[in-house]
């Protein structure tokens, strides 16, 4: 296992224990209080660092796909997460499709 691997693979086990603990309190303490929203932000933070990584320096298979494509694939991700209103499946649909489509238009 390669380092980024191993990096990602904890990142991924953290941000998991993090919704895990949320989910335990999650019956105790309220949807707003100041842990979960803190549980969530980091988590968040997280994902979205991953993101700029692999946009920025990518490796592996994700390499071979250009920067414009893997660019226009965050950039339709977002404008689908902000149509769906925050949902994160269409979301990733959506950056899926446009980093596909760019990918297919601009080889």
């Amino acid at each position: 296992m390669t380092g980024p691997d191993l990096a990602l693979g904890l990142t991924v086990l953290a941000m998991l224990g993090l919704r895990g603990a949320g989910l335990l309190l999650g019956g105790v303490l309220r949807p707003d209080h100041p842990v979960i929203a803190w549980a969530a932000s980091v988590s968040v933070a997280t994902l979205a660092a991953f993101v700029v990584l692999a946009l920025v320096a990518p490796s592996g298979l994700l390499a071979t796909v250009p920067w414009t494509a893997r660019l226009a694939g965050v950039v339709t991700g977002a404008i689908g997460w902000h149509l769906s209103r925050g949902a994160m499946l269409p979301a990733l649909g959506a950056g899926f499709a446009g980093l596909l489509l760019a990918w297919w238009v601009a080889p």
